[in-house]
C-alpha cells in the first residue's frame, strides 16, 4: 500500500502550520515575557506591592534621583543583580516573597528602620548592580579621602561590599546628631565644681568638675559566687566552663552602661578633631588631663543615626574605653577601669544562680525554641529587664525603659555588650581554683572578654553566663585608613562598656 501525493502534500502543510504556530507563539511568548519583565521591572510596579511608601520618598531624596547628571537609578538596578539568571531567579524569588508579604503580613509590624541597616541591606543590594553602573572607581571629581577609600577596596574586593561606604546613598537618610564636637551634657542646667565626696560605702552620684555631666554608681557588696553555667543549662557552651567557686571583693559599678552624654565630654576634652595644639593644650592643662591623648575622628557615624545623649555610647575600640577611664580617674581623683570578667558576672547574677537573674529560662524566651517559632511566647517580663532583639526595633535603647536587677543595674545582660579587662582564653575557668578571690583574667592574649547580650541578639545570648570576645580584626574591615583607627571600630555597632570604681579607705579620707 502506498501514500499518494495528495496525502503527503496536506501532512506537509500541516506540518508547516504547526511550525508557524510555534513560531507565532513563541514570538508572541518573547514579546509578551519581556513585555512582563519589563513592566515588572518599573518603578510603578514595585510601588504597587511594596508597603513601604518611606522607601520612595527617601528615594526621591537621594543621589540617585536627584544628582547633577540626571541619572534616574530605578529600583531594580540595586535591589536586583544586572542580568543573567541570577536576575530572573532573585526576581521571582524576591517576587514570590513580597506577594507572600503583601497578603498575609501586617505592614505596620515591618521594622524598616532595622531594614536599613546594612546587616538588613546586604540581603536585598547587590555589588555587581553598582558596580554596572559605577565601572570608574577613580573619576576626575573623585576627592582624597575617596580615592583612598577606593584603593583600600580595589585591594579587599572580596570581603567589601560599596555598601560598606555608600549605605545612604540610594536613599536618603536625615542625619541625626552626629556632631561630636559638642557633648549633649549642657542639657543638665547644674554645672558641678567638684567631683562626688564619698563618706561611706553606699551608692553615689559621681560629676565630673566643671561639666553639667553626672551618673549613678552602685556598691556592689563583696561575696562568693560561681562563675560559669552548669552543664544542663540550655545553649551552653563548652567556653562556659567548669564552674568555680570565686570571692569577689567589694567595688562600684555604673548604673548603666557608659552615655554619649558623658562620652563625649571625654572627647570634648581630649580629642584631636578641629583643634589646633595650643587649643588642645589649653584644655588639658585647664582640667589637669595633660597626659591622656584622646579620639581621632571616626570614619563613619558612631552614633548611627539614633541619636546620642543617654543612649550607651558605641563603636569604640578597647583601647578607646581604656583611655576614658584613664582620663575619668583623673578627672575625679577615684581609680575607674573596665571591670573583670569576674567582677561584671557576678554584678550581672546578683546573687542568683538561674540563667537570668528574672523568672523564665532560655527556653522560655529563646526563638531559638520549636514551640517558640511556631507559637510565640509571653515575653513580658524578659522585655522589662533587657533591650535585644524581641524588642529593640534594631537600636539601642535608653536605660529608662528597662528595670533593675536586684543590685540596682540596669541593662546588664542587654542593649550592647560590655568590654571587660581580661584577656579571652577559652578554657580560662579550667585554670581557676575553687575560692580564687578576685581572678583578673590570663596574663596574655588576642582578644578580649565581652560579655552580656545586645539590641542585636536572642533571649539565648543573654544569659548571664554566656562568653563572647572581641573580634578586632573583623570589626575593623570597612576603615579604609591606613593605619586603622586606635579609637573607632568601623563595623561594630553593638558593644559598649560600663566602669567600675575600686574601692579604697583612702576614698574616704580624701572625702571628709
Amino acid at each position: 500500500m502506498f501514500k499518494s501525493k495528495k496525502t503527503d502534500k496536506k501532512k506537509t502543510g500541516i506540518k508547516k502550520y504547526l511550525y508557524g504556530l510555534v513560531f507565532l507563539l513563541g514570538i508572541i511568548f518573547t514579546i509578551g515575557f519581556n513585555y512582563g519583565l519589563e513592566y515588572s521591572s518599573s518603578n510603578e510596579f514595585c510601588e504597587s506591592c511594596h508597603v513601604h511608601p518611606q522607601a520612595t520618598q527617601s528615594w526621591k531624596l537621594g543621589n540617585h534621583f536627584d544628582n547633577r547628571s540626571g541619572v534616574l537609578v530605578k529600583c531594580v538596578d540595586c535591589h536586583l543583580p544586572p542580568d543573567g539568571f541570577d536576575y530572573l531567579y532573585a526576581k521571582t524569588t524576591t517576587g514570590l516573597r513580597d506577594v507572600y508579604g503583601k497578603l498575609f503580613k501586617d505592614e505596620d509590624e515591618f521594622n524598616w528602620e532595622a531594614k536599613s541597616t546594612r546587616e538588613g541591606a546586604e540581603h536585598h543590594i547587590y555589588k555587581s548592580g553598582c558596580i554596572k553602573c559605577h565601572q570608574n572607581l577613580f573619576p576626575r571629581a573623585l576627592s582624597k579621602k575617596g580615592e583612598d577609600a577606593h584603593l583600600y577596596y580595589d585591594s579587599n574586593s572580596e570581603t567589601l561590599r560599596c555598601i560598606n561606604c555608600h549605605l545612604t546613598t540610594g536613599h536618603f537618610h536625615e542625619k541625626s546628631d552626629d556632631d561630636l564636637t559638642k557633648s549633649l551634657s549642657d542639657k543638665n542646667p547644674e554645672l558641678f565644681t567638684a567631683a562626688a565626696k564619698l563618706k561611706s560605702f553606699e551608692n553615689f552620684t559621681e560629676t565630673i568638675p566643671n561639666t553639667h555631666v553626672s551618673w549613678e554608681m552602685i556598691a556592689i557588696p563583696e561575696g562568693s559566687f560561681k562563675i560559669g553555667t552548669p552543664k544542663e543549662e540550655s545553649y551552653r557552651s563548652e567556653v562556659e566552663g567548669p564552674q568555680k567557686e570565686v570571692k569577689i571583693s567589694k567595688f562600684w559599678m555604673a548604673k548603666v552602661e557608659v552615655t554619649w552624654n558623658e562620652f563625649l565630654q571625654f572627647l570634648e576634652e581630649t580629642g584631636v578633631q578641629g583643634r589646633t595644639e595650643d587649643q588642645k593644650k589649653s584644655v588639658a592643662e585647664k582640667n589637669g588631663v595633660d597626659a591622656i591623648s584622646g579620639p581621632t575622628p571616626p570614619y563613619g557615624n558612631p552614633g548611627q543615626g539614633w541619636g546620642k545623649g543617654e543612649r550607651p555610647a558605641i563603636t569604640m575600640t578597647f583601647y578607646s574605653a581604656q583611655k576614658y577611664c584613664e582620663w575619668l580617674s583623673k578627672r575625679t581623683g577615684k581609680t575607674y577601669r573596665l571591670p573583670t570578667e569576674a567582677e561584671w558576672e557576678y554584678a550581672s547574677r546578683s546573687g542568683v544562680e538561674s540563667a537570668y537573674f528574672f523568672k523564665g529560662d532560655p527556653d522560655t524566651y529563646s526563638e531559638k525554641s520549636f514551640w517558640n517559632s511556631l507559637f510565640g511566647t509571653d515575653t513580658s517580663i524578659i522585655n522589662s529587664y533587657a533591650v535585644y532583639r524581641l524588642n529593640s526595633r534594631g537600636k539601642t535603647g535608653l536605660p529608662s525603659s528597662v528595670k533593675e536587677n536586684p543590685f540596682g543595674l540596669k541593662n546588664m545582660l542587654g542593649n550592647v555588650k560590655e568590654f571587660c579587662a581580661d584577656w579571652y582564653v577559652p578554657n580560662y575557668y579550667s585554670q581557676l581554683s575553687d575560692g580564687v578571690i578576685d581572678p583578673k583574667g590570663p596574663a596574655s592574649g588576642k582578644e578580649r572578654v565581652v560579655r552580656g547580650g545586645s539590641y542585636k541578639n536572642d533571649a539565648s545570648d543573654l544569659r548571664a553566663g554566656k562568653r563572647n570576645y572581641t573580634k578586632h580584626d573583623a570589626w575593623m574591615v570597612t576603615d579604609p585608613q591606613i593605619p586603622k583607627s586606635l579609637w573607632w571600630y568601623s563595623d561594630c555597632n553593638d558593644v559598649g562598656f560600663r566602669v567600675v570604681c575600686e574601692f579604697n579607705d583612702k576614698l574616704f579620707q580624701i572625702s571628709k
